[in-house]
């Protein structure tokens, strides 16, 4: 903690003079002394250190949560236990080395919170409307919040703001925090010297710190902020709490993600395993399988390639897929989230690397928060198998993408009817099972197992590049060859865009379970075909050169 400097008038030369020499002694020491001393104006937040990291701590005492809590941050204590938690977006630390770096820390924030000079002398009653504006405030007494306190920044982002409390500190029922003109939880700070309790439905903000005394959170509360103690318990009971953003504090960004090659054009997919459908699917996406059959999606509703029967493409992803598997498989996780069968209950997770060590029971709502930065990755390992309760949601709040969203479970998925899914799903050795009514924004995958769909909505999200062996044509690329009119009665046409693709290339057509209809050589830019011997319905194509395809896609007969 850096000291405050001040300016002190120079006296007049005369003045000095006429004054003894035991004053001039005394007005030294005076100087000395403030410069020495570390203390705070409302303009210099203190140092937080560790503390930062945690929202729930004490140094001495028990850590204890009853209800379903949603916390993100840290939660510890240096000398007491921690019971009643669920999964926590953050890291649990009981008596080891970050619970005691911590507890260093936090003696540093308390005294420079103690040592701040009062620029403000409130009553004990807060709230009821009131605005306080930066500065440090001391409370001789207890002091009781009430309704609505606001902080105004005054258009000062880093206008800081300390309450001094010499005594106990409660809301009252529905009581909160208000933020106005700039200013920021993370620049607000609670010193009180006595017990925290924080009322029912109070919305609080910034960080406490109950030196030699408890803190309780009760049902509803939700804090933006941090509850520390010296030494006391701190108790939660069904509470959101959450380290706050800004003041220098770090944007999450996550892992990198995977490259996933050829599978980015995919949205379901087995590397060996069947791949089938009951009822109507409507994919957005290629949907095969390297080993097997693929049967029962109907081609108008698939707005991708189905692939039938392996071939060049399938095997292509197959082995990208196992890259993307690999790398998704050695990542080093951030967070442990300690009770895979309670997953999901409204749990809200930021931007990380997430290890669930067991097989995993999903229900209710998970909500994955990427704080604004819509780049930001999640990474969710599971070392078992993945169940979903029916109508079990995955919801992506403040910026966050599908495409930027990877599980990776080692074992059977088995999502159940009506649930809504988000990223995409890489199983390893395991059967997938999207049962009926289930909406994927994301994609399947399989290294081995079969596959199953039943009337589901999957949409591949962004990011399939075509190359030699991609089927899948992204919507704002330019197709090398266009074929017109299509859906067509008799003939049609296809047209090359450039005479650089010509180049022992042919067209191939494909009926539904993958025999060859037609082979046509294609010599000049445009070339046209009759279609006479295709009776109506929905055939698929290829155009390769040298071996190699180069767009894929459908073809539709109109009745005639």
């Amino acid at each position: 903690m850096k000291s405050i400097s001040f300016f002190l008038p120079v006296p007049p030369v005369a003045a000095i003079k006429s004054k003894k020499m035991k004053s001039l002694l005394t007005l030294i020491q005076l100087v000395a002394i403030i410069f020495s001393c570390q203390t705070l104006s409302f303009s210099q937040a203190p140092t937080l250190g560790t503390t930062a990291d945690f929202v729930l701590f004490t140094t001495v005492g028990a850590t204890t949560n009853t209800g379903i809590s949603h916390l993100t941050g840290n939660v510890g204590t240096n000398g007491g236990s921690i019971t009643g938690f669920g999964n926590v977006n953050g890291v649990m630390h009981n008596g080891d080395g970050a619970s005691a770096q911590c507890a260093s820390d936090l003696l540093n924030l308390y005294n420079q919170l103690n040592t701040a000079i009062p620029t403000f002398f409130p009553a004990p009653a807060l709230g009821n409307g009131q605005i306080l504006t930066g500065g440090v405030y001391s409370i001789t007494g207890n002091a009781t919040l009430d309704q609505s306190l606001n902080f105004d920044a005054q258009g000062d982002e880093n206008a800081v703001f300390i309450l001094q409390i010499q005594g106990t500190l409660s809301t009252n029922p529905a009581s909160e925090i208000i933020l106005s003109n700039g200013a920021l939880a993370c620049n607000i700070f609670w010193k009180v010297e006595g017990l925290v309790s924080l009322a029912s439905g109070t919305k609080m903000k910034g960080t406490i710190v109950a030196n030699n005394a408890a803190i309780n959170m009760s049902t509803g509360v939700t804090l933006e902020g941090r509850a520390l103690s010296t030494s006391g318990a701190v108790g939660v009971n069904g509470v959101m709490a959450y380290t706050p953003t800004g003041c220098g504090s770090l944007v999450l960004n996550g892992p990198f993600a995977p490259e996933l090659g050829t599978t980015a054009c995919y949205a379901i997919f087995s590397s060996n395993g069947e791949v089938t459908n009951t009822d109507t699917s409507i994919i957005k996406g290629d949907v095969g399988t390297n080993v097997g059959l693929t049967t029962g999606f109907n081609p108008l509703f698939v707005d991708g390639m189905i692939h039938p029967i392996p071939d060049g493409s399938t095997a292509a992803c197959s082995a990208d897929l196992l890259n993307v598997y690999s790398y998704l498989n050695t990542l080093s996780y951030d967070i442990e989230l300690l009770y895979p069968a309670q997953f999901g209950n409204e749990l809200v997770l930021t931007p990380h690397t997430y290890l669930l060590n067991a097989a995993t029971g999903f229900t209710g709502n998970l909500y994955l928060d990427a704080a604004g930065n819509e780049n930001a990755v999640f990474v969710i390992q599971i070392n078992g198998a993945l169940t979903t309760s029916t109508y079990a949601n995955v919801l992506l709040i403040n910026g966050t993408q599908a495409k930027n969203v990877y599980w990776k479970i080692e074992g059977a998925l088995n999502i159940n009817d009506y649930s809504i899914f988000k990223g995409t799903l890489v199983v390893n050795n395991g059967a997938i099972n999207l049962k009926k009514g289930v909406t994927l924004d994301g994609r399947a995958f399989t290294t081995t197992g079969a596959l199953k769909t039943a009337s589901i909505t999957a949409t591949m999200p962004p990011g399939c590049i075509i190359t030699s062996t991609n089927s899948f044509i992204e919507e704002n690329a330019i197709e090398p060859f266009s074929i017109y009119p299509n859906p067509f009665i008799i003939n049609t046409t296809l047209t090359i865009s450039s005479n650089s693709q010509i180049n022992n290339a042919e067209l191939k057509v494909f009926n539904f379970i993958g025999e060859e209809l037609l082979n046509i050589p294609l010599s000049d830019q445009i070339t046209s075909f009759k279609t006479t011997n295709l009776t109506t319905g929905v055939y698929f194509y290829k155009v390769v050169a040298n071996n190699k395809i180069i767009q894929s896609g459908k073809l539709i007969s109109s009745e005639r």
